[in-house]
């Protein structure tokens, strides 16, 4: 062996006449780089856990929706006073805000995958149990358990979600998960609007049918593998490993994805170096469904009191720009910086519910392009909801952070859907909006002084940032 060859040993090189052999024994190519998990390219398994996500989203979006067109049919059975219809339909957002809660806590303790699976659990059982309510309690206590694992799902969902996805793609998945959901709200519209009143019992069937794609996601969930990130904060590198090995390939490390989790729980939110993205977390995601949620779970009713009802037009119409703009908000995250977007929004919706505070009730289409420019615009940054927190707070609390957001904004929007109906009717429909605008313009100040920009950082980079 030459002095060459042997200098290039010690550097853990081939020789050069090894080299040179292998070549021409066409020896293979050299191995891949070593990619990071942020980093690696999308593949047939980002799509899976994509898509048993959305799958789960269409089904909350579809749940909820179902509310809204029943609750009409459900007062000729069992009349309902201004009550019990404001706390049937903020039943599930009651849920959702324990649930959150509860669940993301425990996701962060006992892994992700569990939480992944016993959420659609009991989202299955109880909906396929509204079909035999027989009182308004009844109805309501089974709205409250699906909101409960709902919000495990949340909670879960983003954080999963998340943790597997490359930076590239990342505000895309996450943001779709608005999409998914709209189109399970809009379709439990359309269904409404044909079906709720085409028997006695048509409420029923409308909404024990939310049981049947629960069932189906609970099915396909059966195998989802724990995420790699959560095992090797807690210490388990080697089942980490194994699984980024199995969906990712020999080139794709763990470098640069592994945190510390020295410190978990809610506490954790509030130390001085977090308060700040946990307090904007809370408010945006707040001050944002608020509005919506108080105006679409009683869409039917808004419109009649602006006189917009006369057929399925304006209805029609209202949910395809809901669809619509929650395909605009995919590709605007995409464009914009997150802030820009986050921050313009608040004040495009804002001005659109003041129009409709002034205008009279005889300027129908002025309203109906109010009420559009809303839609679209509420339906596109919504996508920001499932980007910021996952995005914000690190592995080791990131579902009790996306919980605790969740669980605010549930609280906030379960109180504006309570009060909506007792608003409209003590302080009239234009009051009441001009009160939801108010809440839209907390939200862009709050955004303008505290939303991070995180759009081009690794995960680990936008949870501290």
């Amino acid at each position: 062996m030459s002095n060459q060859d042997i200098q290039a040993g010690t550097l853990g090189l081939a020789p050069a006449s090894s080299k040179s052999r292998a070549a021409t024994a066409g020896a293979p190519a050299p191995a891949q780089a070593r990619v990071g998990l942020d980093d690696v390219p999308l593949n047939a398994f980002h799509v899976k856990i994509a898509g048993l996500t959305f799958g789960a989203h269409f089904t909350e979006g579809y749940a909820l929706g179902t509310i809204g067109y029943a609750l009409a049919s459900l007062n000729r059975q069992m009349p309902l006073d201004a009550f019990w219809t404001g706390m049937i339909g903020s039943s599930a957002l009651m849920g959702i805000f324990v649930g959150s809660l509860v669940f993301g806590w425990l996701s962060d303790r006992l892994g992700r995958q569990k939480i992944f699976l016993l959420s659609f659990l009991i989202i299955t059982v109880a909906a396929l149990a509204q079909f035999y309510v027989a009182s308004p309690f009844a109805l309501c206590a089974l709205r409250v358990l699906i909101g409960f694992g709902m919000g495990g799902d949340f909670a879960v969902g983003h954080a999963i979600l998340a943790e597997f996805s490359p930076r590239k793609h990342r505000g895309t998945l996450l943001g779709s998960f608005s999409v998914i959901w709209t189109i399970g709200y809009v379709v439990a519209n359309v269904l409404g609007m044909h079906y709720a009143d085409a028997s006695p019992d048509a409420w029923r069937w409308l909404l024990a049918s939310a049981g049947v794609p629960a069932f189906l996601v609970l099915l396909m969930r059966i195998g989802t593998p724990e995420s790699p990130r959560w095992l090797a904060g807690h210490g388990r590198i080697a089942e980490a490993k194994a699984i980024v090995l199995k969906h990712f390939g020999p080139n794709v490390t763990l470098d640069g994805s592994v945190e510390e989790h020295s410190h978990s729980g809610f506490g954790r939110l509030f130390k001085k170096d977090m308060i700040r993205r946990t307090v904007f977390n809370c408010a945006f995601f707040v001050c944002l469904v608020i509005p919506y949620f108080a105006i679409y779970t009683f869409l039917p009713g808004i419109l009649k009191v602006i006189h917009l009802n006369e057929g399925f037009g304006a209805d029609f119409l209202l949910n395809g720009f809901l669809v619509l703009g929650a395909l605009m908000g995919i590709w605007l995250t995409i464009k914009l910086p997150r802030r820009t977007f986050l921050i313009g929004s608040f004040a495009v919706t804002c001005l659109s519910l003041v129009a409709l505070s002034v205008l009279p009730n005889s300027a129908t289409v002025a309203m109906i392009v109010a009420f559009a420019v809303f839609t679209l615009t509420m339906s596109a940054f919504s996508n920001l909801v499932g980007v910021f927190p996952p995005e914000c707070f690190p592995t080791e609390v990131r579902a009790c952070g996306v919980g605790l957001a969740i669980a605010c904004s549930r609280l906030g929007s379960a109180v504006g859907t309570f009060l909506l109906p007792l608003g409209i009717a003590q302080l009239g429909f234009h009051a009441t909006m001009m009160v939801l605008a108010a809440v839209l313009l907390i939200g862009m100040v709050v955004s303008i002084a505290w939303a991070p920009e995180t759009k081009h950082l690794t995960l680990n980079e936008a949870s501290r940032s």
